[in-house]
C-alpha cells in the first residue's frame, strides 16, 4: 500500500498543530492513532487517497474536542483568530469529506482561512 497520503496528512496536521502551539505529546499521539485508523480506511478504498489528509484533520479535531473537551479552549482546534468579536469558534475542513485540496474555513463567516497545513499563528 502507498502511505504517501497518510504522510502528507500527518505532516499537514502536525504543521497546523505546531503553529498553534498544540503539538504536545498527548495530541501527537492522537494524531498517530488517527493516521493508523485512516491507513486501514485507505487500504479499503485506495482511490480515496486525495481525501485522507482532510479526513485526518477532521478526525484529530473531533478527538481533541471529545477527549479534552469542547468547553476547554485547548480542545477547540483550530480556533478562528480572524474574527475578533463574538464567541470563540473553530475552523473546519472543507469540503466536508476532506478533499481534494482541503482548506480551513471559519464556521461563522464561511471565509477560507488557509489550506490544510498552512495555518499561521495569527490566522
Amino acid at each position: 500500500m502507498d502511505d504517501r497520503a497518510i504522510y502528507r496528512g500527518r505532516a499537514a496536521v502536525l504543521a497546523d498543530l505546531t503553529v498553534r502551539r498544540l503539538a504536545s505529546a498527548e495530541v501527537v499521539s492522537v494524531l498517530d492513532e488517527v493516521c493508523s485508523e485512516r491507513r486501514w480506511w485507505l487500504e479499503q478504498w485506495a482511490e480515496g487517497a486525495d481525501f485522507v489528509p482532510g479526513l485526518i484533520a477532521q478526525d484529530v479535531q473531533e478527538r481533541m474536542a471529545d477527549e479534552i473537551g469542547r468547553t476547554d479552549p485547548s480542545g477547540l482546534w483550530p480556533v478562528c483568530l480572524r474574527c475578533r468579536s463574538g464567541p470563540v469558534h473553530t475552523l473546519h475542513i472543507a469540503p466536508d469529506l476532506g478533499g481534494p485540496d482541503p482548506v480551513w474555513v471559519c464556521e461563522e463567516s464561511g471565509d477560507v482561512v488557509a489550506p490544510l497545513g498552512a495555518l499561521t499563528p495569527d490566522a
